[in-house]
């Protein structure tokens, strides 16, 4: 229900006009001792005001007789009246007097009654419409009722600011961009519910994440994952466009990233297929590159604390961008008690799982994982048996310090189409970033420096391939 705005004009006339009727009394003329003349009454002499009472001397009267004027002859004093004008003047100035101060009270009532009357007027005003605006904007919140458009206009503009706007998205035109969020617009599954691939009006297309509602730290995540997204922009993280709020639903909508996720990709039916030597190794400089921007150059530093296959994600080009900070958290702002452990079994770091220590060395023992992943084309975590599971990490370390068994272990898709070198600085490089102590793991800027000259130059690096080289054919995924 609409609330409606306080008559402000309304009171202010309707003050005005009862001073002007106090006025108009008050300058009415009044008559003796309050009362008027009668009518066609005339002074009693000439310059005497009509209406005015008169003490001018009548016959006196002694001991119930008239005293003559000829009382002197009889042997009686004759009383003399006093000037009449002077006795009238007085008391005229004496009771304009009166009058006088009673008009400058009931005026100096009348205009403090006034003023404060519009300032209630004023309040009241002011709180009518703070209430309509917020009715307006709760609404607009809960309908989701900000137009597409201008968020499409601002996409490419997209700047880093800690208090970025985020664009509120209509929850009816996400509908319709899914299909209702049919099972065949699934990109994906989370922890906390799916990715939808939304075609909107125009021939733009975005990535839906639908949190279900009533999951556990479901509105937590959400929040997490638009403040932080909110604030950071970097070619190797990926860009958030939007958000809805529907009932109990949240959804974040991210630019597409059309390849989908690296762990699709690796373990999905092409089996790494559409991943050639080189386009890893710009996956996992793309990545680093990502979080070197997270820790370093973020203040406060982020830690990402889900760094997996599954939150990498590729464009048409094969750009790798970090995705899912909805377990990211600031870097000092936690300590062993106050954060949940959380993260994917295979990823997480050994000091974090058994003590709860968490550092930006935990995200580089994730990307380790990911780049034995690119490398051996393994699952970080696969099944020996039917209750026992072996980490990549376990299995591979034996080997990947053997150069005799490295090339053996390689994923099948990319053996022998790499230069043995980059191969053994490849594998260097995953050792040291999974090794079990903190303090013994490099910095991810470190790692970044290692990998650059190991990535062709027209695919973000620095090595230059000659065309006679036998691995030139390689430099790019096959289509």
């Amino acid at each position: 229900m609409r609330s409606m705005q306080p008559p402000l004009p309304l009171l202010c006339s309707s003050a005005t006009a009862f001073v002007v009727v106090l006025l108009l009394l008050l300058c009415r003329p009044p008559g003796a001792n309050g009362r008027a003349a009668p009518p066609g009454a005339s002074p009693p002499f000439p310059g005497a005001p009509a209406g005015q009472p008169l003490r001018q001397a009548g016959p006196a009267v002694v001991n119930g007789s008239v005293a003559s004027a000829n009382g002197a002859a009889a042997g009686l004093p004759t009383a003399t009246a006093p000037p009449p004008l002077v006795v009238i003047v007085v008391e005229r100035h004496h009771h304009l007097r009166r009058e006088l101060i009673a008009a400058i009270v009931l005026c100096s009532v009348a205009g403090v009654t006034i003023i404060f009357a519009a300032l209630y007027a004023l309040l009241l005003w002011r709180r009518s419409h703070r209430a309509l605006v917020d009715s307006k904007d709760t609404q607009s919140i809960d309908t989701a009722r900000i137009a597409f458009v201008p968020m499409l206009n601002s996409f490419n503009s997209y700047k880093t600011s800690k208090k970025s706007a985020v664009a509120m998205m209509d929850y009816t035109s996400l509908e319709a961009a899914t299909g209702k969020f049919s099972e065949s617009s699934v990109l994906g599954v989370g922890g906390f519910g799916r990715v939808y691939r939304a075609n909107f009006d125009g021939g733009f297309a975005a990535a839906v994440k639908r949190l279900g509602g009533g999951a556990q730290g479901c509105e937590k995540e959400f929040e997490n994952e638009l403040d932080l997204l909110g604030r950071i922009r970097h070619p190797n993280i990926v860009s958030l466009v939007g958000f809805c709020i529907h009932e109990e639903n949240r959804f974040i909508v991210y630019e597409l990233m059309d390849n989908g996720s690296l762990d699709s990709l690796l373990h999905g039916p092409s089996h790494g297929s559409t991943l050639s030597w080189h386009i890893r190794m710009k996956i996992a400089l793309d990545t680093a590159r990502g979080l070197e921007f997270l820790h370093e150059h973020c203040n406060p530093p982020i830690i990402h604390r889900d760094l997996k296959s599954s939150n990498i994600l590729l464009d048409s080009d094969f750009n790798a961008k970090i995705s899912d900070f909805g377990l990211a958290v600031i870097s000092g702002n936690h300590g062993k008690g106050n954060i949940k452990l959380s993260g994917t079994m295979g990823y997480v770091a050994p000091e974090y799982l058994v003590d709860g220590k968490l550092t930006e060395k935990s995200d580089v023992y994730a990307f380790g994982v990911v780049l034995l992943e690119l490398l051996l084309g393994r699952k970080p975590v696969e099944k020996m048996a039917q209750s026992q599971c072996q980490s990549i990490v376990t299995w591979a370390m034996p080997q990947l310090t053997d150069r005799s068994k490295l090339p053996n272990i390689i994923d099948p898709m990319i053996k022998s189409t790499m230069d043995l070198k980059h191969l053994y600085q490849v594998a260097a490089v995953a050792v040291l970033c999974v090794q079990p102590e903190p303090s013994y793991r490099p910095l991810i800027t470190d790692v970044l420096h290692s990998l650059v000259p190991l990535v062709p130059l027209e695919l973000g690096g620095t090595l230059r391939i000659s065309p006679e080289s036998p691995f030139a054919t390689q430099k790019h995924s096959p289509r």
